[in-house]
């Protein structure tokens, strides 16, 4: 796989302040969502990840940080790529 097109990133107030608590760079994750690496999903959100990069949908990876965990996707036209909580979703 390439990278994938992230468009502008943003990030809710709840994303940011996690990272900040436990260190965590936030690039790190960004890097890894765009070269694929889509961190903890199940088989059939990495199944939906394959069929959305060939078909132009929405991206979703989720990694674990500290005792919480953010999402990052990237919207189907590639146009924003967003950082957030679970439950900001």
């Amino acid at each position: 796989m390439g990278h994938l097109p992230l468009g502008k990133v943003v990030a809710t107030p709840g994303a940011l302040i996690l990272l900040s608590e436990v260190g965590k760079d936030t690039f790190s994750y960004l890097a890894r969502h765009a070269t694929g690496d889509w961190g903890e999903l199940c088989a059939f959100d990495r199944r939906q990840n394959r069929v959305a990069l060939r078909e132009g949908h929405r991206v979703l990876s989720s990694y674990r940080v500290g005792e919480g965990c953010v999402w990052i996707i990237t919207e189907a036209d590639r146009s924003v790529t967003t950082i957030l909580l679970p439950e900001e979703y």
